[in-house]
């Protein structure tokens, strides 16, 4: 078993990078002083993995939303639900799906192990029959449609819709009532079987623990899985958007917009640097106090809903900015312009040291939270990025780095802009 410490002599932290003989990777971030414990075990496997094939076999097509089905049955075995045998510790316990991944997790004070071996055993313990299948329609059904009446969901899904010719990343991450009608027990197996391979997943915990305590439960849970090669299988993707413009009526009082820009995502993730230059690039666009958000804001572009998110996986990467409006169409156009101007203009040295401390301060606090640092550890493993060289690149970034991130990431006239108001509303 390989046992790594990494230290960060800027922020005074250190996390323990475990290989156990399982195959699995586990961080593990203590934090002395601390009462609680943070513990999230994912895999890199999410909604636009439906078309794969595994160890250069036959490809594998599966029904839209299954990955987010797959998670929801999973709580539940031949002994129970895994909610009830959590009850007995204490622990408060949940799972997402994403686009990219699927996570379980918990939060507890005390019975840190006895959570941890539930969390590990449900997990690699899949039972599923055509009558436990059936019975999650009803419920992911109902799901679904509450997402279709979201309309903070709408806005920023038909955004993607508007990015994406092919990629799946425009589905969305539950499916359709029609898809997931397809999905069966063999086909949960399938995507049980190729993507929850312990050499495809991780385990990262943070709080009042130590190594030592976690490998002893994986040491007890972990079963032995033979790597395996998944190959994902996408349609080629152009880089241009495929609509410009979407518009939904919906009964809200103000409009909502999302701006998105595509980018180039045939290289793969970015690199913990360029992360961070990304996101203080996105400080000096969306944050209250950069010159772009207080002029919008007096002009009456934009309310404090301002905000920016960014967006990226397998085949796919893009950065949104969104809020509520009665102005969609100007707030759109006004952010372009800058984006136009801060190229032929550079980026103002004051705006940037504003930016960049700010967004290396949001990364330093970040360690004051258990459930941040862990699942900051379970994007950087699945993005090849390490935790403290994001840390590095905010605190040691410079103008220039910035406006390289400027050209490489925001095309003005590659952008789709997704609206979402009332039948009242002329926008």
């Amino acid at each position: 078993m390989n046992i790594q410490k990494v230290e960060s002599s800027l922020v005074k932290e250190s996390y323990y990078v475990i290989e156990h003989p399982s195959g699995l990777t586990i961080y593990v971030h203590p934090k002395e002083g601390y009462r609680s414990a943070y513990a999230v075990f994912g895999t890199n496997y999410g909604s636009v993995n439906t078309k794969f094939r595994v160890d250069g076999g036959d490809i594998i097509t599966v029904p839209d939303g299954i990955a987010h089905y797959l998670e929801h049955k999973l709580f539940e075995s031949e002994d129970g639900d895994a909610f009830v045998r959590y009850a007995a510790t204490g622990a408060d316990a949940n799972a997402y799906t994403s686009f990219e991944k699927t996570c379980y997790l918990f939060s507890c004070t005390d019975k840190f192990e006895e959570s941890l071996e539930i969390l590990l055993d449900f997990v690699q313990s899949p039972y599923f029959t055509a009558q436990t299948v059936a019975k999650e329609q009803g419920i992911i059904g109902q799901e679904i449609k509450m997402y279709e009446d979201s309309p903070d969901w709408r806005v920023t899904f038909n955004t993607l819709v508007g990015m994406y010719h092919n990629h799946p990343v425009r589905i969305d991450i539950a499916g359709t009532v029609e898809s997931i009608s397809e999905i069966t027990a063999e086909k949960l197996y399938d995507c049980y079987n190729s993507f929850y391979n312990l050499h495809n997943m991780v385990l990262c915990v943070a709080g009042n623990v130590t190594p030592e305590q976690v490998i002893a439960v994986a040491d007890k849970v972990l079963k032995p899985n033979k790597e395996q090669t998944v190959e994902n299988i996408f349609d080629d993707e152009p880089y241009e958007v495929a609509q410009e413009y979407i518009e939904q009526k919906f009964p809200v009082s103000i409009p909502m917009f999302t701006l998105g820009f595509k980018q180039n995502a045939g290289k793969g993730a970015k690199s913990a640097k360029e992360l961070a230059y990304m996101n203080i690039l996105m400080d000096i666009f969306s944050s209250s106090s950069s010159r772009l958000y207080n002029e919008m804001l007096t002009e009456g572009l934009i309310n404090d809903t301002f905000a920016y998110e960014y967006m990226e996986g397998p085949g796919y990467a893009a950065i949104l900015f969104g809020g509520e409006s009665r102005k969609p169409k100007e707030a759109a156009q006004r952010i372009k312009e800058s984006i136009v101007k801060f190229k032929e203009n550079g980026i103002d040295t004051q705006e940037f040291e504003i930016a960049r401390r700010a967004v290396y301060g949001t990364a330093v606090r970040s360690f004051n939270s258990n459930e941040k640092i862990a699942n900051n550890m379970v994007d950087m493993h699945f993005n090849n990025r390490k935790l403290f060289d994001y840390i590095d690149a905010c605190a040691n970034a410079s103008v220039s780095d910035i406006e390289k991130s400027l050209e490489e990431m925001l095309d003005p006239n590659n952008c789709t802009l997704s609206v979402v108001c009332s039948e009242e509303h002329n926008i």
